[in-house]
């Protein structure tokens, strides 16, 4: 009985040689693409959030937006009861109105002690004028009581009339010393008047400014979130209101490892594959680097110094810049995302 030879199997090395061809090419294929490039799907997409606070305290009265609404900068967003503040604006300018009234007596006094000095200044001159005169009258008696020729009563008389215009001239001088003196008192007090007015005038743009401050506008455009209030709400100065993500300022946060910064410099172009739109490839670049990683950031720092060292790859966080795509307005802080960036460009 003659015995049947089977023929080898082929099968087995041709789908080995295969394989060893298709590993090959994708090794290579895999080798000259990590030469090239650096990737990450340590990302996400962030954005400038701008907390909303109120810089007074008091009643919610109204609000005018609703939840992850889009607003425009300078949108009136919330409306606080103003009374309260209305009430201390017109304290504050009514208090202003005094301030101005008494500048005005203050100039009204110093005016009328101006008067009051010229005049008192008139009366010097006369009383000068009437004091040489009875003086020269004094002169003559004296003369003339010596030889008879006039009585000595006559002589007293004019002895007295002389030290009256003495006493008279003094007078004259002291009242002409004390309106000038006045003059400078009132022209003090005009000063802290003014200061009083400057003073009021500061209470009244600060009541005004306060008062605004109930009217709260949106900083930013962007979407709205994060709302926590309601109206009748009592709110406190520097209380979170809400959130805006504003809509002009994505961009992607993207953890490198430290053994991958060696290859990363500004300016390279970054692939960037969204895991919520896998279809659509966006174009990126990057703009800076982090001072310092993401640990050291942390709440609780990682310390060496312990004696239980082991060695940790950090990572450190690179900002992208994304180029406008038509999916910008469906982007959201926080989406995930993987990253490439081209190192090196084709020769």
């Amino acid at each position: 009985m003659e015995t049947v030879k089977k023929k080898p199997n082929r099968i087995i090395p041709i789908i080995l040689g295969i394989l060893l061809v298709v590993g090959g090419i994708f090794g290579v294929k895999e080798y000259l693409y990590y030469s090239k490039h650096e990737d990450t799907d340590d990302a996400q997409i962030d954005a400038d959030i701008s907390p909303v606070v109120t810089r007074v305290g008091g009643y919610v009265d109204s609000i005018m937006f609703e939840e992850n609404e889009h607003v425009e900068a300078g949108q009136v967003l919330v409306k606080l009861d103003q009374r309260d503040y209305q009430i201390k604006l017109e304290q504050a300018q009514a208090a202003q109105q005094g301030a101005s009234a008494g500048t005005n007596v203050a100039q009204a006094q110093i005016n009328t002690t101006i008067a009051n000095a010229s005049t008192a200044k008139a009366n010097v001159v006369a009383a000068r004028v009437k004091l040489r005169q009875a003086e020269q009258d004094y002169a003559r008696y004296a003369n003339l009581v010596k030889d008879g020729s006039v009585t000595q009563q006559q002589f007293e008389q004019a002895l007295a009339q002389r030290d009256a215009a003495k006493a008279a001239y003094q007078a004259a001088q002291d009242q002409y010393n004390a309106a000038t003196k006045q003059i400078q008192t009132t022209k003090s007090q005009l000063a802290v008047s003014n200061t009083g007015v400057d003073q009021s005038q500061a209470n009244v743009d600060f009541a005004k400014l306060q008062l605004s401050y109930t009217t709260i506008k949106a900083p930013v455009s962007g979407m709205v979130s994060n709302k926590n209030i309601q109206v009748g709400q009592l709110v406190q100065p520097g209380q979170k209101l809400f959130s805006i993500v504003n809509d002009s300022s994505l961009y992607i946060t993207a953890n490198f490892k430290e053994t991958q910064l060696g290859n990363l410099h500004e300016g390279q172009h970054v692939d960037i594959e969204v895991d919520a739109f896998p279809d659509v490839e966006l174009d990126g670049v990057i703009y800076n680097f982090s001072p310092a990683t993401g640990a050291k950031f942390s709440l609780l720092p990682p310390d060496n110094a312990t004696g239980n060292f082991v060695k940790v790859v950090q990572r450190v966080p690179v900002k992208i810049k994304i180029k406008p795509n038509k999916i910008m307005d469906k982007l959201r802080p926080g989406m995930s995302v993987k990253v490439s960036v081209l190192t090196k460009e084709d020769a």
